[in-house]
């Protein structure tokens, strides 16, 4: 499936804004990035396997907290970060 990378993400994937996954939940998605991209997914999941407070990962329009949130071929998952700064 497509995944969409946020700019602060893309130096782990080279500079691409999309790229392929496979998983059956978004746990698994986020999983077989982290394959690929070494490093990656410790940036969007804590320690205690929950996504972090400034991610935002999408399933098509639907927002999702939940890693066990089933995803198939069909979805397109899209990962935001909230910036912050003054």
């Amino acid at each position: 499936m497509k995944v969409r990378i946020p700019t602060p993400l893309r130096s782990y994937t080279a500079g691409r804004a999309e790229v392929e996954a496979s998983g059956a939940t978004v746990g698994e998605v986020l999983e077989h990035l982290d394959r690929q991209y070494p490093g990656i997914r410790f940036r969007m999941v804590d320690e205690q396997g929950r996504v972090r407070p400034h991610m935002k990962v999408f399933v098509d329009d639907e927002a999702v907290r939940d890693l066990e949130a089933s995803v198939s071929d069909a979805h397109e998952v899209t990962i935001m970060q909230a910036l912050s700064g003054g």
